[in-house]
């Protein structure tokens, strides 16, 4: 075989990789938006384009309290299909976004809110991660400083030099296996 041919072939196998690595991801890709996409019903749009939007924006801030790691605008719960109803009925009466917003916080509590406002028992909540954070960096340098101190501490393995005798003896030892065929593992 000619090296154009090898390398042709190397080409070929190449892209066949790299389409079925793409193939994998654009899968992979659709099954992760497909949930959001289906979790507004398509009898729950509005008509109106920027009353939807409005909608959909209010849906994004609030909590779905079923799945409650998902916003009601990407969860397929019956309650988040409920508020998602309740959000769009509050925006066709008039209500302004903040209107809405607390609307459901007085109706469900500041749970439903996503993203709680700052206020000093929400203040943990806040604060929480940049102390998970701080606990890291802590426990890493004090794992870090210990396993220094411990390397320190142990004694270390400095090879010295032979002295007279034994070198002496050394010689002897090598003179008397000249002759015998060298050991094997």
């Amino acid at each position: 075989m000619t090296m154009a041919a090898l390398r042709r072939r190397r080409k070929s196998a190449s892209m066949r990789r790299s389409t079925a690595a793409g193939a994998l991801l654009a899968c992979l890709a659709a099954m992760v938006t497909v949930g959001a996409a289906f979790a507004v019903e398509p009898d729950e749009i509005l008509p109106d384009p920027a009353l939807e939007a409005r909608a959909r924006a209010i849906s994004a801030e609030l909590r779905c309290l079923v799945c409650q790691n998902q916003s009601i605008d990407d969860s397929n719960a019956p309650l988040a299909r409920d508020l998602r109803l309740l959000v769009r009925e509050r925006l066709k009466a008039g209500d302004s976004d903040g209107e809405v917003l607390r609307f459901v916080e007085d109706r469900y509590g500041e749970f439903v809110l996503l993203r709680p406002p700052l206020s000093w028992h929400t203040l943990l909540l806040w604060i929480a991660p940049v102390l998970a954070l701080i606990i890291a960096v802590w426990a890493t340098a004090r794992a870090w400083r210990r396993k220094q101190a411990a390397a320190a501490a142990t004694p270390s393995l400095a090879v010295e030099p032979l002295t007279s005798d034994e070198e002496d003896r050394l010689r002897e030892i090598l003179a008397e296996n000249e002759g015998d065929p060298p050991i094997r593992d």
